[in-house]
């Protein structure tokens, strides 16, 4: 028996194939041949020979078919280089025809024969020569009759008899599917699946195990593992007088595999061949190093395994599937480390859409902060606080948020705005927070005076209706859809520690309450890496006092407003240092315009002049005077803290207080002061002078010793360029990205999503630069500002805290330039421990001589 050729394969156990050449099913099934299982006789067809076979070079099919013996019965299946990209569907049942039915009469009985030979009639008829399946609509009830007409319909429509010869059979059945993989649909297709162009297709031919006939008969697929949990567990179906996969089919009357109460079983109907199945199985997991699905076929009680394929899985079953399998020293560590793609680890963090949910989608955009959620529309902040007061859930809408919507966020489940894009406001806090977020929802008409949502198909949505919030797709959907629950079980923690025990950066959270603190600290973080403090001044009480300090005209006035607001900073920071206890806390100083804790509308300036006791005119001309045309680029940040320096003190004061006060309860606490917007040297110096100023007070004051370490947020280009002299004043520099991205590219980054998608499309840009590091041009001056900052000063702590912080892509640039840490997102912090442990062992690999 000629066993290899150039175009086809016997697959035995020593027959040379690889999943590069023929396939990953080919490779599969050898190794299934390799533990002795009962696989059918099998041809596979390499790469290069489907490709000829596509160009009309039909290969040598007397020799193909020799290993079969006379008369056999064929399926064909496809056979990629990854399961994954697809491919042309199987063709079953390759031989029938009037000789081989009559033969099969007498072996499966006539009603069986004439089903097989008329459902490959229509198979091939509609899969290989393409007809149109109407013809086969109106077909009778009795068999005979049926294969007579669908034969018939074939022979009209196709103007030449139904094929009797299996070669020409199975000569077309190859040509349709080859043509079929390189078509341009099929080639666009397995392309968004991150398949290459030129990907091949090899085809497996095998001996077709029939699942018809006498005694116990039928086709399944088992596997013993849950799909959506990843628990140990027997599931699939069964069906008796079946081929393929029609066991799973919506409505077969299949059978459990395992008994059960609720209906018969394969188990109870055939318990030697279940015994068999479940050990292949159990034996194929061993072996191959994988939870496998195992399609299988009955024929008179023989069982035959006609497949293994790699058990889909929710992420959640994919995390304790690689765990389990670790723990059972199948996988070392390391691979399981390496089977699970960070981004999968958001699902487990957030409740996420039901798989199996039907779904209502009425309108897409960004998704901007992962998860999902259900509530009803409010159209403000202080009608999410009144509605999480009631103990309602509520979905905050906006035409974007702004820093006094935080409070709003806080309260509700999800939110939605209709302008923004990955670094919008929104989309920052509503990661922070784990909020579910959609932004930039543009398809959305939002008629914001009358409280209501105008969706692309006409339906209108008001205050108080229903809506649900996808933030990990992007879509906004109708009703209440079944969730699934976060699942940080034993599994994920056990994921998580083998993490930590391979990364070589740390990996801090961006955290603004005690509330994201304690996230944090579940979440493994190793500090803070990031406190915006101005978040903390939007609360009603505070917002008085800080209106009063910005409408002062001396600094006296000014001391005396932030007088109020020292007490509450102080317990801020307090709770902070507690929940952190042994862990540093960066604390960012006040970064925002003043303008953004002013009102805007006729009723908020008028309230505000009631409670100032000024004028409505007053009130009105030092809005619009501190109003400024570009405010991201104005008086905020440093500038601010250098010509209003009595804010600065203010917080400098409440840092050193709390930690002090953190300190006589238990270890020394060394918080870590960082200036926002930092261009040039003597910045730093200015502020460093009336910092180290309040330190001195402190300690003077208290007696005890303040220490504290004073960084700069490298967010500008300049101090990038720069970091040299800058470095020679600070003890850390951390690279704010976001505001770092934006003055790179000259971007709004609140307003870039409107067109950003048209420009990753267009190939402007890869990918928005918001969202994915840029490598060569932000990439390049965090470089810059590494180099030469550590030139300069070569203990200083580097790090990076913008949103690209918990992205693997920017934690592997920030590696490769030996960075201290990265800070992120408390939802993120996770994603990012997993993501550096992988970028470790992948480099660990790949150094010669390393274990």
């Amino acid at each position: 028996m000629l066993q290899q050729t150039r175009d086809h394969t016997l697959i035995t156990a020593t027959a040379t194939l690889s999943s590069e050449s023929h396939g990953g099913r080919a490779k599969c099934l050898q190794r299934l041949i390799r533990l002795d299982l009962p696989v059918p006789t099998t041809v596979a067809l390499s790469f290069d020979a489907v490709h000829r076979i596509a160009q009309g070079a039909i290969s040598d099919l007397g020799s193909l078919l020799a290993p079969f013996g006379a008369a056999p019965l064929l399926c064909v299946r496809p056979s990629s280089q990854d399961p994954d990209w697809g491919g042309p569907g199987a063709i079953l049942n390759i031989g029938m025809s009037d000789e081989t039915c009559a033969a099969l009469i007498p072996v499966i009985g006539e009603v069986a024969a004439k089903a097989l030979y008329l459902r490959f009639v229509q198979t091939y008829a509609i899969d290989v020569a393409r007809l149109d399946p109407d013809m086969f609509d109106d077909l009778p009830e009795d068999l005979g009759a049926a294969l007579e007409r669908a034969l018939a319909a074939y022979e009209d429509e196709a103007e030449e008899p139904f094929p009797q010869a299996l070669e020409v059979q199975l000569s077309e059945v190859l040509q349709s599917m080859a043509r079929a993989w390189e078509g341009t649909s099929a080639r666009l297709l397995r392309e968004a699946k991150g398949a290459p162009a030129d990907a091949g297709l090899g085809l497996v031919v095998q001996r077709l195990a029939l699942g018809l006939g006498r005694g116990e008969s039928g086709s399944g697929v088992l596997q013993i593992v849950s799909s959506q949990t990843g628990m140990a567990q027997v599931t699939g179906r069964y069906l008796s007088q079946s081929q393929g996969r029609e066991a799973l089919e919506p409505g077969a009357r299949a059978l459990f595999l395992e008994r059960d109460p609720r209906g018969p079983s394969l188990e109870e109907e055939v318990p030697e061949a279940f015994a068999a199945l479940k050990a292949h199985a159990a034996r194929m997991r061993e072996r191959l190093r994988e939870e496998m699905q195992v399609e299988f076929t009955l024929q008179d009680g023989q069982l035959h395994i006609l497949d293994g394929v790699r058990v889909s899985r929710s992420s959640r079953a994919a995390v304790r599937i690689a765990v389990q399998l670790a723990r059972d020293g199948i996988i070392p560590r390391d691979e399981a480390l390496m089977r699970i793609e960070p981004k999968a680890l958001t699902e487990l963090l957030h409740q996420q859409l039901d798989p199996n949910a039907p779904l209502d989608v009425l309108a897409r955009g960004v998704a901007a902060s992962p998860g999902a959620a259900t509530g009803r529309l409010v159209f403000s902040a202080d009608a999410a606080q009144l509605a999480a007061a009631r103990g309602e859930a509520c979905v905050l809408v906006r035409r974007e948020t702004g820093p006094e919507d935080v409070r709003g966020v806080h309260a509700a489940s999800a939110v939605l705005t209709e302008r923004g894009g990955m670094t919008s406001h929104a989309a920052v806090i509503g990661r922070g927070l784990g909020v579910p977020c959609v932004v930039g929802a543009s398809e959305i008409r939002f008629e914001l005076r009358m409280r209501r949502l105008v969706m692309p198909d006409g339906r209108v949505f008001s205050e108080g209706d229903t809506l649900t919030v996808d933030g990990t797709g992007g879509r906004v959907l109708a009703g209440s859809p079944a969730l699934q629950e976060p699942a940080l079980d034993d599994a994920f923690q056990e994921l998580m520690s083998w993490a930590d025990a391979c990364r070589d950066i740390d990996v801090r959270a961006n955290a603004d309450t005690p509330q994201d603190a304690q996230t944090a600290r579940n979440f493994g973080a190793q500090g803070i890496g990031l406190c915006r403090t101005e978040h903390m001044f939007f609360d009603a009480e505070r917002l008085r006092a800080m209106r009063e300090m910005i409408f002062a005209n001396v600094a006296e006035d000014r001391r005396v407003a932030l007088d109020l607001l020292l007490p509450m900073q102080r317990a801020d920071f307090s709770a902070l240092f507690d929940i952190m206890a042994g862990m540093p806390v960066c604390i960012r100083l006040f970064d925002p315009p003043l303008h953004e804790f002013l009102p805007t509308d006729r009723t908020g300036l008028r309230e505000l002049a009631e409670a100032l006791d000024l004028p409505m005119s007053d009130v009105t001309r030092r809005v619009e005077a501190l109003a400024e045309y570009n405010p991201m680029l104005g008086m905020r940040g440093v500038r601010l803290g250098i010509t209003v320096p009595e804010i600065y003190d203010m917080q400098a004061r409440a840092i050193f207080e709390a930690s002090v006060a953190a300190s006589r309860k238990g270890e020394p606490v060394v918080p870590e002061i960082m200036i926002p917007l930092v261009s040039a040297r003597r910045e730093v110096e200015l502020v460093k002078t009336r910092i180290d100023a309040v330190a001195a007070a402190v300690r003077n004051e208290t007696g005890q010793d303040v220490a504290f370490r004073l960084g700069v947020m490298v967010e500008t280009p300049r101090a990038a360029l720069r970091a040299g002299d800058i470095a020679n004043h600070a003890d850390f520099l951390s690279f704010g990205t976001n505001d770092l991205t934006q003055m790179t590219y000259g971007l709004s980054r609140d307003d870039a999503g409107r067109f950003m998608s048209a420009y990753v499309s267009a190939g402007v840009f890869p990918e928005d630069p918001f969202h994915t590091l840029d490598t060569d041009g932000v990439g390049e001056l965090l470089a810059i500002g590494a180099v030469r900052g550590r030139g300069a000063r070569p203990g200083i702590t580097l790090s990076i805290c913008g949103e690209h912080g918990g992205n693997p892509e920017s934690i592997a640039v920030c590696r490769d330039l030996g960075f201290d840490y990265v800070s992120c997102s408390s939802f993120r912090v996770p994603v990012a421990r997993l993501a550096a442990a992988r970028l470790a062992i992948a480099a660990r690999d790949q150094t010669p001589g390393k274990p």
